[in-house]
């Protein structure tokens, strides 16, 4: 697509947990000085360090946000759009959009994974569209088209379109979306995030040629999911 444009934000934990991450420890901090202070022994203290503290650490790995860069020609690639563990590799009927049947490759994504979501393939941004809906588990077959979800539909320089969809699980209950209507997209950008389990759906038209497994673990900008006729 030409001469590729790298917008990549240069951060090692995400801006949506930054907010959550800094009040916590400070609240963290604010009741530990006054369980030392406030007792004659430090069990009270050490024993919310510990649950706490951990708990903190584990919102952190939660909200790290890895610095990656695809190295090589992205030309009809499509590349994961998240960390995570390929649940679905199969034809299927996108009756919303499409009404046809598609190549569909669907990411779960696990409480320990990254939760950022990358540009799957190089294109145009044609529109975003936010569903609200159920919390069924990411997962299942239903969570596609039955869950909280948003669309972004990206068409390719060889005008394809390609369907991405972020998708709530049973705990995930935000969604963002940073791609923006009209606006051109690249394979290294943020897409979105999402928290907590989730999922990502990609619908590819039948001509692509899935490069990935059932089961395979993805890394997201990374892995090579399908290439484009």
């Amino acid at each position: 697509m030409g001469e590729r444009i790298k917008k990549l934000k240069k951060i090692r934990i995400h801006r949506e947990g930054t907010h959550e991450l800094t009040w916590s420890a400070l609240a963290i901090i604010g009741i530990a000085y006054l369980l030392w202070y406030s007792f004659s022994t430090t069990i009270p203290f050490w024993i919310f360090i510990i649950i706490f503290g951990a708990a903190w650490f584990m919102a952190l790995n939660f909200y790290r946000c890895p610095i990656r860069y695809y190295n090589g020609d992205t030309d009809k690639l499509v590349v994961a759009p998240a960390d995570g563990k390929i649940v679905v590799v199969e034809e299927a009927e996108e009756n919303e959009y499409f009404h046809d049947k598609r190549l569909m490759i669907s990411i779960f994504m696990s409480p320990l994974n990254v939760h950022a979501n990358w540009f799957p393939i190089d294109g145009k941004v044609k529109f975003v569209h936010h569903q609200d809906g159920n919390y069924h588990k990411a997962w299942l077959p239903k969570a596609s088209e039955e869950n909280e979800h948003a669309d972004i539909m990206i068409t390719t320089p060889d005008g394809e379109d390609v369907l991405v969809r972020q998708i709530a699980g049973a705990l995930a209950r935000r969604i963002v979306t940073y791609a923006k209507e009209g606006e051109e997209c690249y394979i290294d950008e943020h897409l979105g995030f999402i928290k907590l389990g989730s999922r990502v759906d990609v619908f590819l038209p039948l001509t692509a040629k899935a490069c990935v497994t059932m089961g395979q673990p993805t890394t997201g900008d990374q892995t090579v999911i399908a290439k484009m006729a």
